[in-house]
């Protein structure tokens, strides 16, 4: 993993226990909710367990954590800037493809944009659909938006937003 200062090993370290409690709450939730007898009874029950950060937030909390501004990752996406700064703002709600496109503004690993994906609401990148394999190809080789584009366009694939209407 190469060198980390005492502060980065204390973030990756809260990170990763952040990640196992969550992951343990789901796994135990989930076991609570196969031997319930009354699904209504057991969502008002767990009805805080079951609530998700909305999308925004998620994406202020990630800019806190990377010591970024959403004009940065914005223009690092290659996303329009107000439809962007609407997606930060929670005015408008981002397409599978915006998702991904600011996994890419954000520098994200593959994992961390599966992670994007799911907290936005979307289908995850899945390696055997051809054109996510080589979104999870650019993602692990670090490639940028523009090389991500191009090589979709070579492999005559859509590129990232072609399709979203309000661009």
């Amino acid at each position: 993993m190469g060198h980390m200062t005492a502060k980065q090993a204390d973030e990756f370290t809260a990170g990763v226990e952040r990640e196992d409690s969550e992951a343990l709450a789901t796994e135990t939730l989930l076991k609570k909710q196969y031997k319930t007898e009354n699904v209504s009874r057991f969502i008002a029950r767990h009805k805080q367990q079951m609530t998700q950060v909305p999308f925004h937030t998620y994406l202020a909390e990630l800019c806190a954590s990377k010591n970024t501004v959403p004009e940065r990752i914005i223009q690092k996406a290659n996303i329009a800037r107000t439809y962007g700064h609407q997606l930060f703002n929670g005015v408008r709600k981002p397409s599978r493809d915006k998702v991904i496109q600011l996994a890419f503004g954000f520098e994200m690993n593959h994992d961390d944009a599966q992670k994007l994906l799911k907290a936005a609401r979307k289908n995850a990148l899945y390696a055997k659909v051809e054109r996510d394999a080589v979104i999870i190809y650019a993602l692990t080789k670090k490639l940028s938006i523009a090389e991500t584009q191009i090589l979709l366009e070579e492999l005559s694939m859509p590129i990232l937003g072609k399709d979203d209407k309000y661009e």
